[in-house]
This record gives structure tokens, C-alpha cells and sequence, in this order.
């Protein structure tokens, strides 16, 4: 560990910082060394680096609970996953707050306009964040145990799936240069007997000098019962012609085609192992039987829902604040006469990404989801702003349920739209009574006449 020391005397605004924490610490993480400031309930500021392995973390935790005798210590850094916070997490004495790196970006833009920046300062501004807006900072609570092995195993899954697609994506593109009739043969590129075709005969040439027995003998292996478009393909088989001749990009294209559809294969199997796990988290975890009570979620997204929203129900005060966390929630931008209302660009996009997709497949199963949807377009609003608009009404449902432990009710829900529809509306506002004025003490003063 490498520790780069200066002290000088503390500012007065720190002199109305609480004297909960022992000190307090801005840590500007980095791949190799980290740098950090820290100001002790003494008055005094110390600089120094940290070197980005366990052992050197773990020296420095110690010291820092021999120091202050086990007390609290404030540790504010620009990171709310990673290596880092996962090894400071480890220690009961720190206190971490993340702050979000657009916060600390424009913060460093108001002391230094010109665009300097340093580790060293970077340091400096964590903690001055720290001490001066900490009412800005929330402090890093981690979930229970069984929410966060599905926060990680759902996201972990959606990345390979979204890699599961570009892989696929790639082979279509090189099935198009080299083999494109492949395309025309099989409906889904990313098949297995695709992937097993493409392996054995990686090129029309090649496939051709097959006989048709061993075709006939493939297809049926992979299940392929259909005998009239069975003969179909064989036929298409000898009469197609190369679409490129090119030996270069033959070359090049075989080994990507191959290249793929091994990746594809490995893929698929990762994509099923992590299901096996998520389905063995979810089924024990205690919000399992609120999520699966909403229509439209299923397998797939309600253990993502559970990752969303997570076990801590005091984190969000309101439903809102919920709407405003996912992203679903949009911006307002007034100054003046002008007002732009647009989407959060900052966001877990993953969350939001979430709700989206599960308020898209509510409309197939909840007949007031379908109705509110299709009363949006009405409104010439497009498709993913009436599945927003869809979502925000979800959002709040879902905070209700989860915040009294109740699982959702398709038939209350319509009782209550029924209930709320059927209270009287108030008639047309009376006409106020004609006026009428009379003169006392030399003044006029007006006199209600009823009509």
C-alpha cells in the first residue's frame, strides 16, 4: 500500500459537519491505484493512494479501524458496483455513499471550468461533496441476500442474451455472402440443425457432393418430418448455384459461419444454466407470490421485476419516486416560456427496460391494460409512449401491492375502476343571484336579491 500524506488546517464550513463519523473520506477509484482525501473529526485533511488489490484494501481498512477505535467512517466514491465496493463492503466500519459520476462530473465543472482534472482533486471534490451536500448522497445498502442473486443472474442472463443476438445477427450477415440459401431453407438461422449443417458443410460446393441419402438422414436426425419440404430442400440442393466464387471471402467466411455457430451453441447453454438458477432463486424468495399475481409478467420477467424493485421497502417514499428510479417517469425542462417534457436519459436502463416490456405484455391479458392502450393511440400518441404511459399506471400498482405484501387482484382492481366511475359528477355551476344597490351612510353597497 502506498499512502502520500499532507495536513493542513480544516475550512469553517466544516466546522457544522455532524459527529457521527470519525472522518470522512472522498475516494477516486482507478484500475491500479486509488487516491483518496480524508478529513478527521479533528479538523485535519490527509491525502494519500491506495493500491487496487485486496491486500492493500485490507491494510488500509485495518488501519483505519485502529485509528478510530472501530468508529464510523464515511467513505464516498464514485462507483456503485464494482470491484472496489465490493471489497469495502466487506467492513462494518465504513459507511459508503456512491456518487453518480455525471454528479461528480459537473461538480468538477463548476470549480474548473478550463476542463482540468486529476485523480489527486478528484479526491478533493468527492469529499467536498461529502461534507458539504450530503443530504444529496444516499447511502449504499446492500439488498438481502435472495434479491440480489436475482439482480445479478437476471442482468448476467439479459447481456448474454443481448450477445445471443448479435451472434445471430453476424451469422445472417455472413450466411447472406457466402450461403445465402440457407436463409431461404430454415426459418430461424440460430437453429441447432442450422448450426450443425453449417459445420459439416460450411459451403453449397460441399454440401452438394453429399449424396442425398445422407441429406435425407441429417434431416431426419434434427427432427425434420415434413416430407414435402423435405424434397423441397433437396431439390433447391442441386439446383442452387454459389453466390460468390470468391475464394478469399469463402475462406474468411467459413471460418466466421463456424466461428458462430459455436459461440451460438455455447450461448444457449449458459442462457439455460442461468435460467435454472434464477428459477431455483425465485421460487424461495419471500416476494414470490406478489410478482406472479401480475398479468402478462411471467417466468421470465417476474424475477426481473423482484430485481427492480428489490426487498428494502423503505427505499422509495412514494410511487413516484419509484416511476422516477425505473425511468418510466419523464423529465421537464422549463425556463421561462419554453417547457420540454422528454424521457430520463440517466437511468438503469435495464430496470426500465424491465417495465417496459412487461406493461408491452399486459395489454395481451389485462382487459383494462388493453382498453387504457388503446386509448393512448387514440390520443395519436405512438406505440412505446402508450406502453410508457402503461407502465407508469403498473408502477404504481406495484408499489401499492409490494409495500402492503398483497398480491394483485385483476377483479378488486375492476371493482375499483367501476366504483370510481360510478360516483356522481358534480352538475353546472349556479349562476350567481342578480345584484341590486342601495345607498347607506353616503355609500353604495351591493345587495344579493334572490331570483
Amino acid at each position: 500500500m502506498k499512502e502520500r500524506l499532507n495536513t493542513m488546517s480544516i475550512p469553517n464550513e466544516a466546522a457544522t459537519q455532524t459527529q457521527s463519523y470519525a472522518a470522512w473520506i472522498g475516494l477516486d477509484w482507478a484500475d491500479q491505484v486509488h487516491f483518496w482525501s480524508m478529513r478527521s473529526a479533528d479538523g485535519k485533511l490527509q491525502r494519500g493512494q491506495l493500491d487496487n488489490t485486496p491486500e492493500a484494501v485490507e491494510l488500509w481498512a485495518a488501519g483505519l479501524a485502529q485509528r478510530f477505535a472501530g468508529q464510523p467512517v464515511a467513505v464516498a466514491l464514485e462507483q456503485a458496483r464494482g470491484a472496489l465496493i465490493a471489497m469495502l463492503s466487506k467492513y462494518a466500519h465504513l459507511v459508503l455513499f456512491p456518487v453518480h459520476p455525471t454528479t461528480l462530473s459537473h461538480y468538477r465543472q463548476s470549480f474548473f471550468p478550463s476542463g482540468a482534472k486529476s485523480d489527486s482533486n478528484d479526491g478533493d471534490l468527492i469529499l467536498d461533496l461529502l461534507l458539504k451536500h450530503p443530504e444529496r448522497l444516499r447511502r449504499f445498502e446492500p439488498d438481502t441476500l435472495e434479491t440480489r442473486r436475482l439482480q445479478f443472474l437476471t442482468e448476467e442472463r439479459r447481456k448474454l442474451v443481448d450477445q445471443q443476438t448479435s451472434e445471430v445477427q453476424r451469422l445472417t450477415n455472413w450466411l447472406k455472402q457466402v450461403f445465402p440459401q440457407v436463409l431461404r431453407w430454415f426459418d430461424d438461422p440460430a437453429a441447432p440443425v442450422v448450426g450443425d449443417l453449417l459445420l459439416r458443410w460450411p459451403t453449397l460446393r460441399q454440401m452438394q457432393r453429399a449424396s442425398p441419402q445422407t441429406l435425407l438422414k441429417f434431416l431426419h436426425q434434427h427432427n425434420c418430418r415434413s416430407q414435402e419440404r423435405i424434397q423441397q430442400r433437396l431439390a433447391e440442393i442441386g439446383q442452387a448455384l454459389p453466390a460468390t466464387t470468391d475464394a478469399a471471402l469463402l475462406e474468411a467466411g467459413t471460418l466466421c459461419l463456424q466461428t458462430c455457430v459455436r459461440l451460438l451453441r455455447l450461448l444457449r447453454s449458459a442462457i439455460a444454466a442461468f435460467d435454472r438458477q434464477i428459477a431455483e432463486a425465485y421460487h424461495g424468495h419471500p416476494d414470490r407470490a406478489i410478482m406472479e399475481s401480475f398479468p402478462g409478467a411471467g417466468p421470465a420477467l417476474e424475477p426481473r421485476l423482484i430485481a427492480a424493485v428489490g426487498s428494502r421497502r423503505e427505499r422509495f417514499d412514494s410511487a413516484t419516486s419509484l416511476a422516477c428510479f425505473t425511468g418510466i417517469a419523464p423529465v421537464t425542462q422549463s425556463s421561462g416560456n419554453s417547457s420540454w417534457t422528454h424521457w430520463r436519459w440517466a437511468c438503469p436502463k435495464f430496470i426500465r427496460q424491465t417495465f417496459h416490456e412487461w406493461a408491452n405484455c399486459s395489454i395481451r391479458t389485462s382487459p383494462w391494460a388493453r382498453a387504457y392502450y388503446d386509448q393512448q393511440r387514440a390520443k395519436d400518441k405512438g406505440h412505446h409512449a402508450a406502453i410508457r404511459a402503461l407502465a407508469y399506471k403498473w408502477i404504481r400498482i406495484l408499489f401499492r401491492c409490494w409495500q402492503d405484501r398483497t398480491p394483485y387482484s385483476e377483479t378488486r382492481y375492476h371493482q375499483a375502476l367501476q366504483a370510481r366511475s360510478a360516483q356522481p359528477t358534480p352538475g353546472p355551476t349556479p349562476s350567481p343571484a342578480p345584484l341590486q344597490w342601495e345607498t347607506c351612510g353616503g355609500f353604495s353597497r351591493p345587495v344579493q336579491v334572490s331570483s
